[in-house]
């Protein structure tokens, strides 16, 4: 990612019309996480991943974390950043995104109150 006001180099800007060659790992497994914790210490941060069986409510279930990624706050911030720029322009593209589950949820006209 390349950070904000500094100047692109002459190669960047010269191969700025070429396209991209795309790079897959061999091994590259995709992870799927509907939880995320993070921890934070005084060099870095820890974000567990994770798969929540039963994301809405209390679950009985314990969540299983799969995954942990460490990085030290410089990389946090550019995460973030890229993260935050992604973001809004998707919802800039398709609408908002609402985090809150009751404020989705579209009610069933045939249930009687």
């Amino acid at each position: 990612m390349t950070e904000p006001n500094v100047p692109a180099s002459p190669d960047v800007e010269r191969n700025a019309g070429q396209p991209q060659p795309v790079i897959e790992p061999e091994n590259l497994e995709p992870l799927y996480a509907n939880f995320v914790r993070v921890a934070g210490l005084p060099e870095e941060l820890v974000l567990d991943f994770g798969l929540n069986p039963q994301p809405f409510g209390a679950s009985p279930l314990p969540v299983k974390v799969s995954q942990r990624m460490v990085m030290n706050y410089y990389t946090a911030k550019r995460l973030w950043m890229a993260l935050g720029a992604f973001l809004q322009r998707h919802e800039q593209t398709f609408g908002g995104i609402e985090i809150d589950v009751a404020k989705r949820v579209i009610p069933n006209p045939t249930t009687k109150k």
